[in-house]
């Protein structure tokens, strides 16, 4: 067995959002705190904004994972000067973690094709260390890739493009499908990678015998163990095994034996038999974390609507600062562009609802000046036992002068402000 444990981890979305912060650290952990982490920036590397994607993912690991994480440098291989190339190349080699997550899984097979980064992968599977690849990079792991953008937004009949294979040499003759449970199509189905079920059944069509699908959810990923041949599922939702159209499914919190990855037919998956029990799954499982800055905004607004309602401004403030510390969790997340902006609407709006109730009287004036008022209704109940009833109206007169109306009732005197001291 190497120094290093062999560790691959397989993500379906949220791989920069604080979902997925607990599984970075836990993988990192059993690699060590002097653990070398790079980001493999080539599935993005086409986009103008590639380096500053690389600099929320070295901040992410810095400020929520708390270890440091260097980039490649090969966001392109094609163009790239010898030197520069060789040197992003000596990083990856080096490298104990590599990373890798959004952006085009035909780009990066692309870039990577005939080059030793498919290899330098492979190596960390087969001589230690840890591969956690998400989204578009989790797509070209296995043995066919699936072309997300020339399928849903180009229009190309769907078709497969040949991955890295490199999921075969660990006995997982698979096509990673992430972001499975997809909904953003809202009435239209963009499950599994945006491809539907239609779709989908075209493609399983076209596949060879023996190889399945593996779909992970958003939020969710998978964290297989070589060396213990385990697979432990993570996140918020599941891990599903497909064998042409029939599915079996593993909650989070599942540790399952790795041969019903890799052969899903021998304990009936694929076949609509319930998956075998698991070797171990976790006891109590924590509640998930919020799949989404949408609904973690949408829970602090709703705070900040009820604290304003209950005229409570250490409640409003809080919902306030709750939404400014997710949105810079959630920040280093690239695929969560649209739903920042609305949380950054939704922040903004808050501060200036709470501006003006502030200048309203946000707290409860009655509860300002009850301690005050109570003082002078006893000594106006003393001097009314005493008689002396010019100085009990007196009392009486001055308080509705200020706006406090004091009436005598069988059970005492009770008092109403009609306007704020």
């Amino acid at each position: 067995m190497s120094a290093l444990p062999r560790l691959l981890t397989l993500m379906g979305s949220g791989e920069t959002a604080p979902t997925m912060v607990k599984t970075h650290r836990a993988v990192l952990a059993r690699l060590g705190a002097d653990a070398r982490a790079v980001v493999l920036d080539t599935p993005y590397g086409f986009q103008e904004n590639a380096p500053e994607l690389a600099q929320r993912a070295i901040e992410y690991f810095r400020q929520s994972v708390g270890h440091p994480i260097e980039v490649a440098g090969l966001a392109s291989l094609t163009d790239r000067e010898p030197m520069a190339l060789e040197q992003g190349l000596s990083r990856l080699r080096h490298a104990d973690y590599v990373f890798a997550g959004p952006g085009s899984p035909t780009y990066a097979l692309r870039q990577w094709a005939g080059t030793p980064v498919p290899g330098l992968i492979a190596d960390k599977l087969r001589d230690g260390g840890a591969v956690t690849f998400a989204s578009a990079a989790a797509l070209t792991l296995g043995r066919f890739t699936v072309p997300v953008y020339e399928i849903y937004k180009s229009g190309h009949d769907p078709f497969w493009l040949d991955g890295l294979d490199v999921l075969s040499a660990v006995g997982l003759p698979v096509v990673v499908i992430p972001h499975y449970d997809n909904t953003e199509g809202g009435h239209h189905d963009t499950r599994f990678c945006y491809l539907g079920e239609r779709r989908l059944r075209l493609l399983e069509a076209q596949l060879p015998a023996g190889v399945h699908v593996l779909g992970v959810d958003e939020h969710t990923g998978v964290v297989i163990d070589l060396d213990a041949e385990t697979a432990t599922v993570v996140g918020n939702s599941t891990l599903t095994v497909r064998v042409q159209g029939e599915s079996v499914s593993y909650p989070t919190g599942a540790v399952l034996p790795l041969l019903e990855l890799r052969e899903p037919g021998r304990s009936g998956a694929g076949n609509g038999a319930a998956p075998v029990p698991p070797v171990a799954a976790v006891a109590a499982a924590e509640p998930p974390a919020a799949t989404s800055l949408a609904a973690e905004s949408d829970a602090a607004l709703a705070d900040f609507d009820r604290a304003l309602a209950a005229r409570d401004a250490t409640a409003a403030c809080g919902a306030v600062l709750v939404l400014e510390a997710a949105i810079a969790a959630w920040s280093a997340d690239t695929l969560q562009s649209d739903e920042l902006d609305r949380a950054r609407a939704a922040l903004r709006d808050m501060i200036v609802r709470l501006g003006e109730a502030a200048t309203g009287g946000l707290t409860d004036p009655r509860s300002v000046v009850a301690p005050y008022l109570g003082v002078l209704l006893e000594l106006r109940t003393a001097v009314r036992a005493e008689k002396r009833y010019e100085l009990s109206d007196l009392i009486r007169d001055r308080l509705d002068a200020i706006g406090v109306e004091v009436r005598d009732t069988p059970a005492g005197a009770e008092w109403e402000l009609r306007s704020a001291p």
